[in-house]
């Protein structure tokens, strides 16, 4: 084992130096790369960084020795049968040699977890078509929430993402029918929320500005139908990307959404009315990692069009997919 000195690819730009140091020696800890940091024998151009530096290409890292570590369990995947295959490709909303758009349908979940065998993450070797990588998600929607998901396909386009939805570059619109009628009808919800566990995994509760476990979560908000005070059609625009963030700000102002029995307890279910989530990504707009701006927007998911036209609503057809 000897000091060894690499240059950061252009494709490796943006990429954070934890992980560069994970991509070239994967059973490498956290903690180990902490404490090289820390210690002065991790470098970027000859300077002390942090584990979460952004790298620039051209710069020189250097890397002291790294014992021989096991690399970490191989990602779990799931085999996507012909369904699956058919559905994932019906459901593409964009496709470039960069970025793939898919439309995820509510009920799939995005990543594993506990309790959880069936995922897309798991599945993205169906997805992966004339690319070299394997593609990989650079956010993530609820399981029940349906809607517009983006995925890189190699590794320029995860960094310059990633980067994107760490700097909010872009512009989320979610819809959601909720209960109530939210007074004012238009507006903007800036309350901290903090996670909690619970027997139904963690979950989010308003908090004090003073609470060291809240962090910042902003929600802006109109109103765009309702059905006179029982049920209304929000727009919703997340500011910050917080767990359950849109889910316990409509709760917190007396409006929680229909369907959602975590956070809207008594007030969840309607008669009448789809046992769903009724929370969809619509919109997202974002830089391109080659450049200019997409567009990119989602039909309603079957159990909300089968709500709109109950409550007399009515949405326009998603626009196309569109780069400027």
């Amino acid at each position: 084992m000897s000091v060894r000195i690499v240059t950061v690819e252009p494709d490796q730009a943006d990429m954070r130096l934890d992980r560069f140091l994970r991509s070239l020696h994967p059973g490498l800890t956290q903690g180990a790369i902490q404490k090289f940091c820390r210690t002065g024998q991790v470098r970027v151009d000859g300077k002390r960084a942090e584990a979460s530096t952004h790298l620039a290409a051209g710069q020189v890292v250097r890397i002291p020795p790294v014992p021989d570590t096991p690399a970490p369990k191989p990602r779990q995947t799931v085999a996507a049968n012909e369904w699956d295959v058919k559905e994932l490709n019906a459901r593409i909303l964009h496709r470039d040699a960069d970025v793939l758009v898919i439309d995820k349908p509510a009920g799939l979940a995005t990543q594993g977890g506990k309790g959880i065998a069936r995922h897309l993450d798991g599945m993205l070797d169906a997805l992966r078509f004339d690319a070299t990588e394997r593609p990989r998600l650079v956010h993530r929607l609820d399981r029940d929430t349906s809607g517009v998901l983006i995925l890189a396909r190699n590794a320029f386009a995860a960094n310059r993402l990633a980067a994107a939805f760490r700097g909010r570059d872009m512009e989320k619109t979610y819809w959601a029918i909720v209960v109530g009628l939210p007074i004012p009808m238009e507006g903007q919800i800036d309350l901290p929320l903090a996670r909690i566990g619970g027997a139904q995994g963690a979950r989010t509760r308003p908090a004090d500005r003073d609470d060291e476990d809240a962090a910042k979560a902003i929600t802006d908000y109109r109103t765009l139908d309702h059905a006179g005070r029982k049920f209304s059609w929000l727009e919703l625009h997340p500011l910050t990307g917080r767990t359950h963030q849109l889910r316990a700000h409509c709760a917190a102002i007396g409006t929680p959404i229909l369907g959602d029995a975590p956070y809207g307890e008594h007030l969840a279910f309607a008669e009448g009315f789809p046992r769903q989530l009724h929370l969809h990504a619509r919109r997202l707009v974002l830089p391109h990692p080659r450049g200019g701006r997409l567009s990119v927007e989602a039909e309603l998911p079957a159990h909300m069009k089968t709500t709109f036209a109950t409550l007399g609503f009515t949405a326009p057809h998603a626009a196309p997919a569109r780069r400027g």
